[in-house]
Formats: C-alpha cells, sequence, structure tokens
C-alpha cells in the first residue's frame, strides 16, 4: 500500500504550490495559482485524492483500471478519484499528479505560466 505522506510530498515538490484545508482539517488542497489540481481526503480509508483530468484521458483511465473512479463532489467529466489499493503504483500516482499539475499551469495566463517555468 502506498504512503500518503510520500505522495503529498510529492505534490509539494511542483512549483509554487500552495497548501489550503477550504473544506475542513480532513482535506488537504493543491493549488498552483489559485487553481486546485490535487485534493487529498484524509478520513477514507483506504485514501483516496482527486485529480484533474483531461477529459478523454479520465474515461480511458476509469475503463483501464478499477482504482480509477469519477471525481468524487467533482465534477466528473475534469476530474478522477484514486482509491489507493494494492494496484496502484506511485508511478502511475505520480504520472497522474504531473498530469493535473500541468493542466492547469496550461491553464493559466501566459504571464502566470511564465512565472512558473522561470520559479526557481
Amino acid at each position: 500500500m502506498l504512503d500518503l505522506e510520500k505522495v503529498i510530498k510529492y505534490a509539494k515538490t511542483k512549483k509554487l504550490v500552495s497548501e489550503e484545508q477550504p473544506f475542513g482539517p480532513d482535506n488537504l488542497v493543491y493549488k498552483v495559482s489559485g487553481k486546485m489540481f490535487f485534493l487529498v481526503s484524509l478520513d477514507n480509508i483506504p485514501h483516496r485524492v482527486n485529480l484533474k483530468c483531461d477529459p478523454k484521458l479520465a474515461l480511458e483511465l476509469r475503463e483501464k483500471y478499477k482504482f480509477v473512479l469519477p471525481g468524487y463532489h467533482m465534477s466528473k467529466l475534469h476530474w478522477n478519484t484514486i482509491v489507493f489499493e494494492n494496484d496502484l503504483t506511485y508511478d502511475f500516482l505520480f504520472e497522474q499528479i504531473d498530469n493535473s499539475y500541468n493542466l492547469v499551469v496550461n491553464g493559466l495566463s501566459k504571464k502566470l505560466q511564465a512565472e512558473i517555468l522561470f520559479k526557481c
């Protein structure tokens, strides 16, 4: 089973990421330039995370992996919930975190994208 702290630590390595708790103490939200890309529910066992996803890819992942579900309490079109099950790997989850982060960054203004790109 994956270590939630390791997953959170990975998400926090992204440039200009902030951690917030707008939905209460049991949910951690990670944003880039004020836009959410990663949500962690701390009170669910097994753990689960919500990640933004391209709609076409979201459907493909749900069909291929039993641990990928439509986004819980999110837009089912643009978000997936990934449940920490035995078949889930760090490589897969980190790739989905990267995809979510990049999807949000690519939707930002060119000025904000440049700030993120050149932030050390």
